[in-house]
C-alpha cells in the first residue's frame, strides 16, 4: 500500500518593497496534495480580487473532487483543467455583473501530486507565473510563460537575452479572465522522493535567476520551510520590486540517500 499525501507544501506571499498592495494569493492544500499561485494584473482593475477569486474557486473544487482524485489518479489532468476553468468562469460572472471589474484578470499555477508507486507531478497554468523542479542539483522550468515576448523567442523572432530585458516582457497571452474558453496547459511529469518543486509568482524570477535559485534549494537541502523562507529573502533582499510569492513542494519523508 502507498502513503497518501506524502508531500508537503510550504508557502509564503509577501507585498515586497514597492508595492502598496498585494495582489497574490495562494493555496497549501496539504490534506488534498494541491498547491495554488495566482498573481493578479497589475495594470487591470482589481487584480487582488482576481487572484483571490480564482485561489478560493479552485480550493473549494479540490477540496470537492479529491475523494474522486484519489480513485481516479489518471484523470489528474481532467481535474486541474476543471479548477482553473472553474475559476475562470468565475471570473467572468463577477466583471459582467460589475461593470467596473472589466478586464481584470490573474496568472494561474497549480500543482496535484498523485501517489506512489509511481507518484507524478501534474501541473496546470496560465500566464507567467512558474512552476520548476529541482534535483540532483539542477533547476529545470517546468512551465512555459504565456507572454507575447516567450512567443516571440519561441518563433525565433527574439533571442533569450533580449527578451530578459524586452519593454513588454510581461505582457501576457493568457490568464484567468482573458476569456471565456481560456484553457490551461497541461503538464505531467513523474517524480522521485528527493525532488523539490517550486511555485512562484514572477516576483520572485524577477529578482533571482535560474542559476540564484537553484544555490538558494540546494543550501536548503530538501527543507521546504527553509528554502521557500530563504527564496522570500533574496528576493526582497535585491529590491523586492513586486509582490512575491513562493510554494515550495517536497516529501516529508525522503528516502535516505546520497
Amino acid at each position: 500500500m502507498t502513503e497518501p499525501q506524502s508531500w508537503i507544501g510550504v508557502g509564503r506571499t509577501e507585498t515586497g518593497s514597492v508595492r502598496t498592495s498585494n495582489q497574490d494569493a495562494l493555496a497549501l492544500l496539504n490534506d488534498c496534495s494541491t498547491w495554488i499561485v495566482a498573481d493578479g494584473m497589475s495594470s487591470h482593475p482589481a487584480g487582488d480580487l482576481a487572484a483571490q477569486t480564482a485561489v478560493t474557486v479552485a480550493t473549494q473544487r479540490a477540496r470537492e473532487q479529491t475523494a474522486w482524485l484519489s480513485e481516479h489518479p489518471d484523470a489528474a489532468p481532467e481535474f486541474l483543467s476543471d479548477l482553473a476553468t472553474s475559476a475562470n468562469r468565475q471570473i467572468h460572472e463577477l466583471m459582467q455583473a460589475t461593470p467596473s471589474l472589466k478586464g481584470m484578470g490573474t496568472t494561474f499555477v497549480v500543482l496535484t501530486i498523485t501517489p506512489a508507486p509511481m507518484p507524478i507531478a501534474h501541473l496546470a497554468h496560465l500566464g507567467d507565473s512558474r512552476a520548476y523542479l529541482y534535483r540532483t542539483g539542477q533547476l529545470t522550468q517546468l512551465t512555459r510563460d504565456h507572454t507575447l515576448v516567450e512567443t516571440l523567442v519561441q518563433r525565433g523572432l527574439l533571442d533569450a537575452a533580449t527578451a530578459l530585458v524586452h519593454p513588454e516582457r510581461h505582457v501576457l497571452t493568457k490568464g484567468l479572465g482573458m476569456g471565456i474558453d481560456m484553457q490551461p496547459e497541461l503538464t505531467s511529469i513523474p517524480v522521485a522522493p528527493l525532488d523539490v518543486l517550486l511555485l512562484c509568482s514572477d516576483g520572485l524570477t524577477k529578482m533571482l535567476d535560474d542559476a540564484a535559485i537553484a544555490s538558494i534549494l540546494s543550501r536548503a537541502n530538501g527543507d521546504p520551510r527553509r528554502a521557500c523562507h530563504d527564496l522570500i529573502e533574496q528576493a526582497l533582499s535585491r529590491g523586492g520590486i513586486d509582490n512575491v510569492t513562493v510554494i515550495v513542494v517536497a516529501d516529508r519523508q525522503p528516502t535516505t540517500g546520497t
